[in-house]
């Protein structure tokens, strides 16, 4: 009876793990409703999973459902206190809920577990453009790029800095830049802003 029950029990956990795999290729191509589904089946069989849940607060969050990836948030950080990435969610949905004050705690935490987070300084200079405060945006995007300088996102997101800031010529530094490391970004912006081919 224990023999058997145990054998139950690893079917459900192999199951769940293939669920889980399946969630998250449908997840990074686009289709968002399937990989809730799978998301849900395995969170069935493991309710305390923080990958699981965070899976699906990146699912939640490509779908606009905020406040339900919010929760999921939350719970993966309860489970898994040294879990960056929810930190980082966490921060950007709080941010998108017009919870900025929340968001800049959120990824304070974040950081104080790793300060080398760069992701974390993206998100925290966009809160910061979105609240005006420009020249905290910009040290904590030059943080970022000081961490790693041929990540193309921190030079994205200065680039908005200096698009918001009307700073041409700092958009063009950027853009320039941007060629070399993200050349399809760089093309987007340059469509925009520059007149390139």
């Amino acid at each position: 009876m224990i023999k058997e029950k145990m054998v139950q029990e690893r079917e459900k956990s192999d199951l769940s793990q293939q669920q889980y795999e399946e969630a998250l290729i449908a997840l990074v191509e686009q289709r968002h409703g399937e990989a809730l589904e799978l998301l849900n089946r395995c969170l069935e069989v493991q309710r305390r999973n923080p990958e699981v849940l965070y899976a699906r607060a990146v699912t939640s969050i490509s779908l606009g459902s905020y406040r339900k990836a919010a929760c999921d948030l939350l719970k993966t950080i309860a489970l898994d206190r040294d879990f960056l990435d929810a930190y980082k969610q966490l921060g950007f949905v709080q941010f998108m809920l017009g919870k900025e004050e929340d968001a800049l705690k959120t990824l304070a935490k974040g950081l104080e577990i790793d300060p080398g987070y760069t992701e974390i300084y993206c998100v925290l200079g966009d809160i910061y453009i979105d609240l005006g405060e420009f020249d905290k945006a910009k040290e904590t995007f030059e943080k970022a790029l000081e961490l790693e300088p041929e990540n193309p996102e921190p030079h994205s997101k200065l680039a908005l800095y200096y698009l918001a800031r009307g700073d041409m010529k700092g958009l063009q530094r950027e853009y320039e830049l941007l060629k070399t490391l993200d050349a399809a970004l760089a093309e987007q912006i340059g469509t925009l802003f520059f007149d390139t081919p």
